[in-house]
């Protein structure tokens, strides 16, 4: 018996309310109403999620028509699926109500049982698609289940991700240690047409700089002491797929030029060795480093950070969504628990406050490694233990000045000035980057006029 299921049943004539109330009461809810004005107003006073699962709707009633009182359902459940009944069959009726969302048409008389038929056809279409509709959520959930977070900035970095995926632009992903680059960049070959290909992960601050160009291109035979037979490199490993440079900014300025060449034409040599070496990668980058000061610097070059940057994923670091501390938080816990074979334990909501009021400098592996110690040792308390002392914010680092105390020059007025100066520039230069160089909203942050911050972005030399 399928009373959850409730139909409406929308005819002048009682007679056909009677007859389908009779033959198929015991299985369904029915109501009826006698015209079209009335329908609407039980409609309209139905909340969702008491409304009808389908409306039998007749098409020809006084005062207003089925197809005018089918507009009017659409708009109040563009959902609800409606069947229109009919003792004129004609074509034209059966077009019109098709285009304005109707689900099926009937003609009178008709058997009660074929009407059942079709009532469970529709019921049975309907739970498919809901069915489908919750399959897509899932698996969507799922494509996304270590990137945790629902708030706007989690949302907008998601999407980016989804619509260039498909691309063959280079990606730089941006953001402090911690906070998940190595994740999107797993995320950004996930979704891309090379997902079944390789994806090849290379630290460049883990591996020694005399090393890194033979673990990046590969070496010859004899090509040094040592290299007894010739070794592929990482980008020949990762060919046809996508290989992930983290710590870019850490890569010597003279391994640069030969990423450069990687990067506009799909070409390297080996070391000792002298053919060109042809592959076909998709290149994904991350940084933790203030790129537009190495690059100042000199140790990083330009041509190169204008080429990683076709396209910029800026991470935001935990403390600035703390909304997502306590999604996380279960999210890891469910996680180790599984994974140990641990009795999952709610965290105490006065300890969620307490992660949610520290600023988590090693941002969301810090949170997921506190989580794994709590699942493994059974107790909360090691919160309270890790995180005494006094909460870090972004702005308490110590900041070293270049102050010369040697030039001679003892006045206070010059030695505060320059300090100053480099406050604001360090400042301005944390702010643009953490507004992706959104130049107004970096102004607005800094409470200070566009006008002010393109003169002090000129007078620092500071480089977008």
């Amino acid at each position: 018996m399928e009373s959850s299921v409730k139909i409406l049943v929308v005819d002048d004539d009682p007679k056909v309310s009677w007859i389908i109330s009779e033959g198929l009461g015991e299985e369904y809810e029915i109501d009826a109403a006698q015209d079209g004005q009335e329908a609407i107003s039980y409609l309209t006073k139905k909340p969702i999620g008491t409304r009808p699962d389908l409306v039998l709707l007749d098409i020809k009633m006084p005062g207003q028509s089925g197809l005018e009182v089918l507009d009017k359902i659409k708009k109040i459940d563009s959902s609800l699926d409606v069947i229109m009944l009919s003792g004129h069959g004609e074509t034209q009726n059966i077009v019109e109500s098709i285009k304005k969302g109707a689900t099926e048409f009937i003609n009178k008389p008709f058997d009660v049982k074929e009407l059942e038929i079709h009532i469970r056809t529709v019921l049975e279409k309907k739970k498919l698609i809901k069915e489908l509709s919750d399959l897509k959520k899932k698996m969507r959930e799922n494509q996304y289940e270590d990137l945790i977070g629902d708030t706007e900035e989690m949302i907008k970095i998601k999407n980016v991700v989804e619509q260039v995926a498909p691309s063959e632009l280079t990606v730089l992903i941006r953001g402090e240690s911690g906070t998940g680059k190595e994740i999107i960049a797993r995320m950004i070959h996930r979704f891309s047409p090379r997902k079944r290909e390789p994806f090849v992960k290379v630290n460049c601050a883990a591996i020694p700089r005399e090393l890194l160009e033979a673990e990046l291109f590969g070496y010859e035979k004899g090509a040094f002491t040592g290299a007894n037979k010739t070794k592929p490199g990482r980008f020949e490993v990762a060919n046809k797929g996508t290989i992930f440079l983290d710590e870019i900014g850490d890569m010597p300025i003279e391994l640069q030029t030969k990423l450069l060449q990687v990067l506009e034409h799909q070409e390297f040599v080996r070391v000792g060795g002298i053919n060109n070496i042809h592959i076909d990668v998709r290149i994904v980058c991350a940084t933790n480093r203030n790129l537009e000061e190495a690059l100042q610097n000199n140790r990083m070059r330009d041509d190169l950070y204008y080429r990683l940057n076709e396209i910029t994923i800026q991470l935001p670091p935990l403390r600035e969504r703390k909304d997502d501390i306590s999604l996380l938080v279960n999210h890891f816990l469910q996680k180790y628990s599984l994974l140990y074979d641990k009795k999952p334990k709610a965290i105490r909501q006065e300890t969620m406050k307490h992660l949610c009021a520290y600023s988590w400098p090693g941002n969301v592996r810090q949170l997921e490694n506190l989580i794994k110690q709590i699942v493994v040792r059974g107790d909360e308390h090691i919160i309270y233990e890790s995180l005494k002392g006094p909460i870090p914010t972004p702005f308490n680092q110590q900041v070293t000045l270049p102050i010369n105390y040697d030039d001679g020059d003892f006045k206070l007025k010059n030695k505060v000035g320059k300090a100053v100066a480099e406050i604001e520039k360090n400042l301005i230069n944390r702010v643009l980057m953490k507004t992706n160089w959104n130049r107004r909203k970096a102004a607005k942050l800094l409470d200070i006029s566009y006008r002010s911050l393109l003169y002090k972005i000129k007078e620092y030399k500071i480089i977008d």
